[in-house]
């Protein structure tokens, strides 16, 4: 066992065995805490599914909605907290230090949205440490900015049987291109009720299809919020959006100069 004393969790990820100087450069949110390296693994080539949405099995077959399926490097470390730290405290203070700047959150569920922990355990992460509260789980995926658009990071947050929450930390890099991956509505629509704003900074002025298609479905999972559009296409988008099927009361137009698309939640 190895028992570090950490400042972050960017320091949990600098321990991974791939190197990962990008994240030495995050400014990391997060108190000290005292956590245990329970499993460490150094990177290996696998083939890997990680799932865009909640996690069941049925008749022995694992079921999801969609998912990012590749092939590639993959290292992982986990560790177990005190059980004064809770699985949401842990999670929150890993996807606040690593969603920065042009990286891409590409699906983030919490608790029974997430599904079952055993298949995530067992099945995703091949780790029975990680087995724990169907309520008390929490998981995301991120993709890194170019020019590390093919690396994944994958963080899983639990609370087990005993009360002390395991924290996994995952790096997968792909042997081939990513391609294109859209978020999913569910992660855009609980993006903005957090964080309050959406920003695409690579948004062109005239609207894609897919994201017209995404936001317009990320939207009206909620009809009851109202957001102000910014940026050089934002009148476009506001029609594009209102074409698809969200409401015209629901969408404002603000700041034309600013870059890219930007959403903001209107209070």
């Amino acid at each position: 066992m190895i028992k570090p004393h950490l400042a972050s969790v960017v320091l949990l990820l600098s321990s991974l065995a791939t190197p990962l100087a990008w994240a030495l450069e995050v400014d990391a949110r997060v108190h000290e805490v005292d956590a245990t390296v329970v499993d460490q693994r150094p990177a290996t080539e696998q083939e890997r599914i990680y799932p865009l949405g909640a996690l069941r099995k049925i008749s022995g077959q694992l079921r999801m909605e969609s998912q990012v399926n590749a092939r590639g490097q993959v290292s992982s470390v986990t560790y177990e907290l005190p059980v004064e730290r809770t699985a949401r405290d842990a999670f929150t203070a890993a996807r606040q230090s690593l969603q920065v700047p042009g990286t891409q959150l590409l699906f983030w569920c919490e608790a029974r949205d997430c599904g079952e922990s055993n298949p995530w355990a067992n099945t995703v992460f091949g780790n029975s440490r990680l087995l724990g509260s169907d309520e008390q789980q929490a998981f995301f995926l991120l993709r890194l900015a170019s020019p590390d658009e093919n690396t994944l990071l994958g963080v899983y947050a639990v609370t087990r049987g005993n009360r002390r929450v395991a924290l996994h930390v995952e790096q997968f890099v792909a042997d081939a291109p990513l391609g294109d991956i859209l978020p999913t509505p569910a992660t855009v629509l609980r993006e903005l009720r957090t964080n309050g704003v959406l920003d695409y900074p690579a948004m062109a002025s005239a609207p894609a299809a897919p994201w017209v298609t995404l936001l317009s479905r990320s939207l009206n999972l909620d009809s009851s919020l109202r957001v102000s559009l910014s940026g050089q296409g934002a009148q476009s988008w506001q029609a594009a959006l209102v074409a698809a099927g969200v409401r015209a009361a629901r969408l404002q137009v603000g700041a034309l100069d600013h870059p890219g698309l930007q959403l903001t939640l209107v209070r």
